[in-house]
């Protein structure tokens, strides 16, 4: 009887470091993975977006959307490509992996719907008709 119990104390021992790995393990992905969702909605869209629109009828544009976080929503401004204000947003709409500014151009009311691609690229449509694509303006560190 004895002979028993020292051969379950030590498959009982063995089976510690498997399951202690894999709580280790466990741990790491859930931190990860918790750290990763943290990066949409106004936190990922907040900041400066370079973004073109090919074949408008205008042209193409290059616009800026300056986008700032308060209280966990956005407010926004559209800035033509050297950085000078055109429009302010009135008003944002954000969702997981998706943002939607509302402003008025030249007396028509318009929108830009843009969608998470990447950490620092976005795609999009304004007016559900011009495809856009944007990427992240990175502030330089002085």
């Amino acid at each position: 009887m004895l002979s028993l119990n020292t051969t379950t104390s030590k498959t009982y021992s063995n089976m510690k470091k498997p399951t202690a790995f894999a709580s280790i393990l466990f741990c790491l992905l859930f931190v990860n993975t918790a750290h990763a969702q943290s990066n949409t909605g106004a936190d990922f869209f907040a900041g400066k977006w370079s973004v073109s629109i090919p074949g408008t009828p205008i042209g193409d544009l290059k616009r800026i959307y300056v986008l700032k976080k308060a209280d966990n929503a956005l407010s926004g401004t559209v800035q033509d490509s050297t950085g000078k204000e055109l429009y302010k947003c009135s008003k944002v709409d954000v969702k997981d992996n998706e943002v939607t500014l509302y402003y008025t151009a030249s007396g028509i009311d318009a929108y830009i719907k843009l969608t998470k691609k990447d950490k620092d690229h976005v795609t999009g449509m304004l007016l559900d008709q011009f495809p856009a694509e944007g990427e992240r303006v990175k502030e330089s560190k002085q």
